[in-house]
Order: C-alpha cells, then structure tokens, then sequence
C-alpha cells in the first residue's frame, strides 16, 4: 500500500528548498573560510571528543537554551518549548511511523502525517501501556508542550516585561510571514489531528482524540473533507515557513548548530569579513536581549543597538552613522544568548568605510627627522618595568603622580614611556577601523618597550592594556596597574593602612568584559576600604559613555549614559566611587556627587609617609621586582 496524498507536496516541496538553500550557505561559508580555519574544521572531526563536546552545546544551547534560562526562565521556557519539543516531535514520530510501516525507510513527510494515514482502533485509556498507545500519548503531550511555548510567544508581544525583556525587536515583512507560519504550525496539526481522530472515533491521544470527540458532539460533519482541508493546511503552513525560512530571522536555528562546531573548531573572528561572519549574522535570532542591555537607550537611540546593525549585515544595507553609533562596551555580546562577537562584526564594518584612506604614520618608525621625531627626544633607558601611562592618563594627571610614588616606595627600576607625550597606544585607530595606521603606532612603541629590556610592562589605561595583550605579541608580561599594585601588596613591598571608608567599584568596560580582571581591583580595595555593592556589576557593569569606540554622539548623550550609570553606582551611598580607568574616572567626576578616584590613587592615599618623586619624574629607586 503506498502512503500518498497530493496535500503532502507542499510539505515535500519545502521540505526539499529548505534543505538546499541551507546547504548551498553552509558550503560557501566552510569554502569561503581562511585556509588554516578549514583545517582547524577538519581536524576537529577527526577527534571524537571534540565533535561530542560540539554535540553536547548543540543540545544545552540549540535545543535547552540553557543561556536564556539563566536570562529569564519563562523566556527560556518559550524558547525551549518551540525548539526541543519541535525536535523530539520529529525523532518520535520518525519512531512512531517505523513502527506503523515495519520498515526504516520512509518517505520523508509519512511522519510528519501519520494520523491521516492510520487510524487504528485501539483506545488510549485502556492500551496506555500498547506501543500505538505509548505513541500517541507522547505524540500529544509533546504537541501540547509546544502548544504552551506558542502561548507563550503570543503573550510575549503584548507583555515582553513578563519575559525580562523591556523592549523586543522590529519585524521585517518577511518576518511576519514566517513568524504567522510557524504560529498556524502546531494549532493547524492539533486540528488536523484531531477532526480525524473524532471522525473515525480513534486514533488519537489524550489531547487529540479528546478535542476530536468534543468536536463531533458540538458540531458534528459526515463529510471526510472537512478534517481532509485541515491536512491540507498544515501542509501548507509547513511549506510556506521551510521557503520563507531561509530569508527570515529563523535562519539561526540551522545557522547556530554550524557555528557551534566552528568555535569548537578553534575558529575566531577575523579582521575582515568571512564565512565565520557570515554564520553569525545569520545565527542572530533577533530576540531582542541585546536591545535592554544597551546603553544607548539612556540617551534616546533606539535604531542603533547590535539586533539592528546586525540585521542590516544581512539585508547588505548598514547605514553609516549605525556602524559608528557603537560605544563598543561588550554588554551586547555577554548578554547574547549565542555568543555573537557583536564588537567584532561592528569593526569590521568600520574597516571597510575607512579602506583606501590616505593616513600615514610611518614617519614613527624613521631615524630622520620627522615631524615630530619623537625618537629623538625620548629615548628609553633600562629598566626593569616599563609604566605607559596612556593617553587618558595624561589628560587625569592624578593617576600617573600617585603611580610614580607607588614604584617609588615600592623601590622598583621602572621607566615611563610615554613620559613626554609617546605616541597612542593604537586603539582608537583600530576602533575606528584604520588598522594600517594603528600598526604604524603599535610598531613604534613595540620597539620602544624592547628597548628597556624590561620583563614586565604596567599600563593604567584599560584600553592600553587590553590591546597591548591582543595585539602587540610583546614577548613581556603585562599588567594593568591594579594587577600590579596587588602584587606589590602582597610582597609587602608598599605598607598600607586601612581607610575605612564606604567605597563602590566600577567595572571599565576594556578591563572586565573585554580582559576579564574582575577580581583583582576587587581584592586590592578590600584591603583599604568597605567595599559596598553595587546593582550592575562585573560583566554587567554599565559603561560610563565615555567610551572612545563611538564617534557620533554629544556630549548631551553621553551625559545622559553616565548619568544612568551614576545611578546605579551609588545606590548605596558610598562615600567614593572607585574605578580603575582614567576615562572613566574623567567622564564621571564630572556628574558624580561623590569624589571620584582611580585605584592607584586610593593606594596611594593608604600609603603611610609615601615618597614622593621630583618635579621631573626622574626620582628613582634601585631596587628588584619579582613576583
């Protein structure tokens, strides 16, 4: 007996597209990879291990999405409901239909049909424990787990703060389609499923068979034709979403289980775009978490956050101002549920509005006199630890006094670089997208730290350190200064007495979220001062607005961001709001109704008889420093 209707073909046909279209963009973005991430890719699945652990993130992420859980479990809920029950509805009927047929090849939509073809007449009241009874007691209540997810997706865009989520993304036309498809799915199947069930008198479960005999009670139909239409439509809607799926924020579902193998390879974003790009754009679902977490929002711009950029990646349309209405801070990409390199893909769209522009730094690196010829008055000397104070640093002078007396007292042989002005360390070019012209900077100051000899390298702005360690390949270690000073204390090499004052941290954005120093700052206060809480901390630390990586907004707007920031540091009424950035410390000292100081600063005050250094920065005590 063959098993065919002329309804499954809308089914079959989408079925076959989707299956194409996801194939043809997995193979141009594996082909479209640098050659040595395709052997990163194919090594991995010559190791079994490694495919497990791809396998096994595919499950908590693609199917539990463990990350919205932690985020908010309703949210999670929802999410889970549409994607694991949907998966197990599809393993279990592929079962189901085995069972029916005695034979393990089936054509590709007999499971996802199954009831219109069999209608056994067993009862699942009585045959719970039967095999067909088993199945369509499980058949139904996973059908009925995904039925409460849709519920909950309804809800959701009526009340999106039940869900942790104060505002949610902007549909496309394309969106709505898909999004109504995948919506009529399941109620279509519960219908189909159900008229069939009541007009044969069995064949369903405990959900289907139920609303089927209630059905033929309250409006009872002769005709076959009726539940018939309703196979129909759910052939249909199924159809319509696998065609319109590929061009619809619903590509991530596929999309995510590819970059899932891609990081587990060792892949990494690269500078310019590719294939890796490509999946993360396309693995965005839109689900609007990165839209609160923003805080461009405490400044009005609502057209900017990394959904909409992200969505313009896709549609190959990105204005601009959007690309630049960045501050670049990471609280987007720690609070995306896939891990998207949000700041990543921002600075590859930077890069290419800048390629072919004309900036020339390479003068620095020339013998000859320059412009400027900074190599001709500032020549490092040996030292053991070279100190770069950073540009920031300089325009909050306290910060480089209070860290000359720290080594001072300490007795360290150190050297500041870029004691007469130095050059930039780089990374506002690089966030601007000249990476040419910042490796012009970088190159000089790489040999200006070799040419101290020194082992380690000390920098008080977060920014410094941050693109010191990722980019320079400096074969010394490095540190940012709150690092340093806790190793300082814990050798004893400066004495502290304890200033029992109520004080909050705040994170700066390049050193926690971008470097991941949480603890040290942390560790190094308490041993000078009450620490008190502070509501949005650590890797949800508010930016300070300040923020070098965005070009486009007034100081009104930036304003505005610390301002909210404020707001949450203080909450608890501290006496000084700490940070460990002197663009932060800049940028809220001039709001804050708290002092505002630096980490070395607060060190230093701690410091009992600190020795302070000559007007020209040049008092130095022989000495060691290991740790």
């Amino acid at each position: 007996m063959i098993n065919f209707n002329l309804f499954v073909l809308p089914f079959f046909l989408g079925l076959i597209y989707v299956v194409f279209a996801i194939g043809r963009s997995w193979y141009r973005w594996i082909r479209s990879l640098p050659a040595s991430d395709k052997v990163r890719l194919t090594t991995m699945f010559r190791q079994p291990r490694q495919v497990l652990l791809a396998l096994g993130e595919v499950c908590t992420e693609a199917l539990l999405h463990r990350r919205m859980w932690k985020r908010n479990p309703l949210l999670g809920y929802m999410h889970m409901s549409f994607a694991l029950g949907w998966f197990l509805l599809i393993v279990c009927g592929n079962l189901e239909s085995r069972y029916y047929s005695g034979s393990h090849l089936n054509a590709p939509y007999y499971p996802i049909f199954l009831k219109f073809f069999i209608h056994d007449r067993l009862v699942i009241f009585f045959e719970v424990f039967s095999v067909p009874g088993f199945f369509r007691f499980l058949m139904d209540l996973l059908l009925l787990f995904v039925l409460s997810g849709l519920v909950l997706a309804m809800v959701k865009r009526k009340r999106s703060k039940w869900f942790g989520l104060k505002r949610t993304a902007e549909f496309q036309l394309t969106d709505v389609v898909s999004l109504t498809c995948l919506w009529l799915i399941f109620p279509m199947r519960l219908l189909a499923e159900s008229f069939t069930a009541g007009y044969y008198g069995s064949g369903g479960g405990f959900l289907t068979q139920s609303l089927g005999n209630l059905v033929m009670t309250v409006m009872p139909f002769t005709s076959e034709y009726i539940p018939y239409s309703m196979w129909w439509g759910y052939s249909l809607v199924l159809g319509l979403f696998f065609i319109t799926l590929p061009y619809t924020r619903y590509m991530h579902i596929p999309t995510e289980v590819l970059l899932i193998f891609f990081r587990h390879a060792g892949i990494r974003p690269k500078k310019w775009y590719s294939g890796f790009s490509d999946a993360e754009v396309l693995a965005c679902s839109r689900c609007g978490v990165c839209i609160d977490v923003c805080p461009l929002n405490e400044a009005g711009i609502v057209d900017a956050q990394a959904v909409y950029f992200i969505r313009g990646l896709r549609d190959q349309y990105v204005p601009e101002s959007v690309s630049r209405m960045c501050l670049l801070c990471g609280r987007c990409q720690e609070a995306c549920p896939v891990g998207l390199h949000t700041d990543s893909l921002r600075l590859i769209k930077r890069r290419e509005l800048v390629s072919g522009q004309e900036t020339d730094f390479s003068w620095l690196a020339s013998a000859a006199p320059g412009p400027v010829a900074l190599e001709t008055r500032h020549i490092p000397r040996q030292a053991e630890v070279a100190y770069f104070a950073g540009c920031m640093s300089h325009l909050t002078p306290a910060v480089i006094r209070s860290m000359r007396r720290i080594m001072d007292q300490a007795g360290i042989n150190w050297v500041q670089l870029d004691e007469d002005g130095s050059v930039c360390c780089g990374r506002p070019l690089m966030v601007a997208g000249k990476d040419t012209q910042a490796s012009q900077l970088m190159e000089f100051n790489k040999n200006q730290v070799l040419a101290t000899g020194a082992r380690l390298l000390v920098t008080s702005c977060p920014i410094c350190y941050r693109v010191f360690r990722e980019d320079y390949n400096l074969p010394v270690r490095i540190q940012h200064h709150s690092q340093f000073i806790l190793d300082l204390v814990k050798t004893g090499k400066i004495p502290l007495q304890a200033h029992f004052r109520k004080v909050a941290y705040h994170d700066p954005c390049d050193l926690g979220r971008g470097s991941g120093v949480y603890e040290a700052p942390r560790e190094l206060l308490t041993k000078i001062a009450d620490l008190v809480e502070v509501g949005q901390d650590a890797h949800n630390a508010q930016c300070c607005g300040g923020s070098l990586g965005i070009f486009t907004a007034t100081q009104e707007q930036r304003n505005d961001m610390a301002a909210a920031a404020l707001d949450v540091l203080l909450e608890n009424q501290p006496e000084v709001l700490a940070t460990a950035c002197p663009l932060c410390k800049k940028t809220f000292a001039k709001q804050s109704p708290v002092p505002v100081k630096d980490i070395a600063e607060l060190v230093c005050d701690a410091m009992p008889n600190p020795v302070y250094c000559s007007a020209s920065g040049q008092s130095r005590r022989a000495g060691s420093y290991a740790t």
